[in-house]
């Protein structure tokens, strides 16, 4: 992997990935793109890892979009679905993300932070769907109807305006809130909140989030049953009420 794009292994379960180009405000150049891709697959395999968090390096920008001189160099039209690494499209993950936004995160850079499944953000970050202003596109941005309001979609994307980390939080894009300096404390915070839950459940329960939204209400409840039936089979699923009877913290098992 580059120094485009770093990857912390805690030892506490928790992967730190951070965008590496401050300078270029961690546009979505081909050096990030190449080590975010390597950074999710890196995660994705080390089943010591069990939460992962991205941010970008420096206070200005979290991502500010794709790399739009590269764009005009290679006279891109319609880019290849392998481009950019988003999960939940060409990247399958199975375990929680969340995105620390620590600056702007305009178009790509809203794509990569709309695809964690969480999100902490600074109070001085912004947010914008920007590819009208350039003559671009935004399809990546389809699964944002399942996040925030039509109209507030529609209004975000028509007019490539930003909205403040304030407004974000508001209409349900971002989780969390936090000073710059504690931002990655905050999210530290809720990667630990999420590591407290079993394994097997966490994993269960994020596979019901995704296949709810993908879904209607009879189709999601089945293909839900159907993954939670591990999670109850599980050792886990007898030590959790054990401990709790047992007044003692549990002892998970199973990774």
């Amino acid at each position: 992997m580059s120094d485009a794009v770093l990857f912390d292994a805690r030892d506490d379960g928790i992967a730190i990935i951070t965008l590496n180009r401050p300078e270029q405000r961690n546009a979505l150049g081909k050096d990030i793109r190449d080590g975010l891709f390597a950074a999710w697959d890196r995660f994705e395999r080390d089943p010591a890892l069990r939460v992962a968090i991205l941010t970008g390096a420096g206070e200005k920008a979290f991502c500010a979009g794709g790399d739009l001189k590269e764009m005009v160099e290679r006279g891109l039209q319609v880019p290849p679905r392998d481009m950019f690494p988003v999960p939940g499209d060409n990247i399958e993950l199975s375990k929680p993300t969340i995105a620390a936004v620590n600056g702007v995160a305009f178009a790509g850079g809203w794509m990569i932070a709309q695809a964690c499944d969480l999100c902490v953000a600074s109070t001085e970050a912004r947010f914008a769907i920007t590819e009208v202003k350039v003559g671009r596109s935004s399809p990546w941005a389809a699964p944002l109807i399942h996040m925030i309001p039509q109209r507030i979609m529609m209004e975000i994307i028509l007019t490539g305006k930003s909205i403040t980390a304030q407004r974000a939080y508001e209409i349900g894009l971002v989780n969390r809130l936090a000073e710059p300096a504690a931002l990655m404390d905050k999210a530290l915070e809720l990667a630990r909140e999420i590591l407290d839950g079993a394994p097997l459940s966490v994993k269960a329960g994020r596979e019901t989030v995704m296949l709810a939204t993908e879904m209607g209400r009879a189709a999601a409840l089945q293909a839900a049953r159907y993954a939670s039936e591990f999670t109850y089979r599980s050792e886990d699923a007898q030590e959790g009420p054990r401990a709790f009877a047992e007044k003692r913290p549990p002892d998970w098992k199973s990774r």
